[in-house]
């Protein structure tokens, strides 16, 4: 059963930064931090998470059954845990993204009906 929370996360439109760490494991299982740098990476260096944002962020994702744990293992005495996303994963972020394909859309339909006079600029 899943929580009200979980409810939520699969059902509400992602964050930006879900969005970015779901995007991140759609191409294959990444670790943590191989996470961190494709986030930084696609968002074009505007976006830069700190672990514990992240490890926030894959628990709310795990939890909402759009991500699992791929495999674990130990590197320099630490362990590294890959996460890859699942199917519901998958598509949630078709969702999302078409929802957010249109959205840009529309704006670039509506900016592109303004005048700079309109827009607050000069005649």
């Amino acid at each position: 059963m899943l929580s009200v929370y979980a409810v939520a996360v699969t059902q509400a439109a992602l964050s930006h930064v879900a969005y970015l760490v779901l995007t991140a494991v759609v191409d294959g299982p990444k670790h943590g931090y191989a996470i961190l740098d494709d986030v930084r990476t696609v968002s074009g260096g505007s976006v830069v998470l700190h672990t514990g944002t992240l490890y926030a962020i894959l628990e709310r994702l795990h939890g909402g059954g759009l991500i699992e744990v791929d495999r674990e293992e130990v590197v320099a005495s630490r362990l590294r845990r890959y996460y890859r996303i699942t199917g519901a994963g998958v598509t949630r972020l078709t969702v999302e993204t078409e929802r957010m394909t249109q959205a840009a859309r529309t704006a670039s339909r509506r900016l592109a009906a303004v005048t700079p006079h309109a827009a607050g600029g000069a005649a």
